[in-house]
């Protein structure tokens, strides 16, 4: 949620903010509510005060003989004025936070505005594979070796879902299980949350009320609940409500969980296979730190998935988004994409975000500060550390033999029990 009391003071530094992002926000509108907001405060306190001041005038008023009972008509009569006004003033109230809810993060000052065209690759790693044979795509090479079963994924859900199988799901659960122990070694902690989760945590991270329709939904379950699209969703909402203390600051978190997603693949070819669907897994890190060591740990998390593609040996490129093509809740984010051969194309594996102190603001996540003993929002940041949907076409299709058969990383051999290379399925 944006600061109230910087968009009273600065509108238009908001509104231009906001422009990079395509949001044209008229704010004339809620600054008179605001205004009316403070106007009726003022009128309710005085009221109070008033009230106050002729009940404890009863007992002198008493003791000169004087009539209370015109005392109470006036006391009442200010009850009622004032029931009038705390009724309009939670109107009103309502009304500014629906208005506030609903707009997206300001993005960071050098982000540029516009969406995707705008996007700037800014360092690459490895070279792109070159091979001396025709290539196969991952969802022919995945059959061919037995590693997915899409036909009976159909069958028992429907498009855009796959199974894993056999060498498959090693494969996978190998991928996961690196990820989980590079993070377990930079001292995050492991989180596996529930993946039901309740109406304030999508509304804390940002992701309701504007999209709402993006998550599933639990028919005619009250409270609503909805299954998680991101672990992201739970692990920003773990501390909302709560003061830490500045000696608890950064807390970094990880977690593995499948995510669900009402977007699904369509029937372009870019999008086959694993490319995108329903559900898909995911670990993702979140860190909650101070203002002035937001931007460090922004820094952090880039370098950790960043780490985990070159130890894996795959060729990728970082883009910093444009301001309209970062997500709703965040100020900034880069985009670490994998280069998929078939496609010819890069696709997103990891965003690294700085939400800066939005999702805090909505959440009420703060810490208190050693030196004032003041209260200050918590920064909260989060990067895909790292997906899997994309990530295992493209070490599918990058370390792709001329044979058919596939070489696994290095690195994600000890989870396979020694295993170096898959080799088709014979028929």
């Amino acid at each position: 949620m944006l600061d109230l009391n910087l968009i009273k003071t600065n509108p238009q530094k908001v509104h231009d903010a906001l422009m990079k992002k395509g949001w044209d926000v008229d704010f004339e509108p809620l600054l008179k509510k605001m205004d009316k907001r403070l106007e009726l405060i003022q009128e309710v306190e005085s009221r109070k005060a008033e009230a106050n001041r002729l009940s404890k005038s009863v007992p002198q008023v008493k003791k000169e003989g004087g009539d209370v009972q015109q005392i109470f008509i006036k006391v009442k009569e200010l009850a009622k004025d004032n029931e009038k006004a705390e009724a309009e003033l939670k109107k009103l109230e309502d009304e500014i936070n629906e208005f506030v809810l609903a707009l997206p993060n300001m993005p960071d000052d050098d982000l540029l505005g516009g969406e995707k065209e705008n996007n700037k690759v800014i360092s690459t790693f490895n070279k792109k594979p070159e091979f001396g044979f025709k290539i196969k795509d991952h969802v022919q090479l995945c059959e061919s070796l037995g590693l997915i079963d899409y036909e009976r994924a159909a069958k028992i859900s429907g498009r855009g879902t796959w199974i894993y199988k056999g060498l498959g799901a090693q494969l996978e659960w190998a991928i996961l299980n690196f990820f989980i122990q590079e993070h377990l070694k930079d001292g995050y902690t492991f989180i596996l949350p529930p993946h039901l989760l309740n109406y304030e945590s999508g509304l804390t991270a940002g992701q309701f009320p504007k999209f709402e329709n993006d998550v599933f939904w639990l028919k005619d379950q009250e409270p609503k609940k909805f299954l998680l699209p991101t672990a992201e969703t739970a692990l920003v909402n773990l501390h909302r409500n709560e003061i830490l203390s500045e000696d608890e600051l950064p807390k970094k978190y990880f977690s593995y969980t499948p995510c669900y997603r009402m977007e699904a693949g369509s029937y372009r070819t870019e999008e086959r296979g694993m490319i995108r669907g329903y559900q898909f897994n995911k670990v993702e890190m979140v860190q909650y730190t101070k203002e002035d060591e937001s931007d460090k740990a922004f820094e952090e998390l880039l370098h950790k998935a960043e780490s985990l593609m070159q130890k894996l040996g795959l060729h990728y490129q970082v883009s910093k988004l444009a301001a309209g093509d970062c997500s709703h809740s965040m100020a900034r984010t880069y985009d670490i994409e994998v280069w998929i051969p078939s496609m010819g194309i890069y696709k997103e594996v990891s965003s690294v975000s700085n939400g800066r102190d939005y999702q805090a603001r909505r959440g009420m996540i703060r810490y208190r500060d050693k030196e004032t003993k003041k209260t200050k929002y918590c920064h909260t940041l989060n990067a895909s550390g790292l997906a899997t949907s994309r990530l295992f076409p493209a070490i599918i299709e990058q370390y792709q033999q001329e044979d058919g058969s596939v070489v696994i990383p290095e690195v994600l051999r000890p989870f396979m029990g020694g295993i170096s290379i898959i080799h088709p399925i014979k028929k």
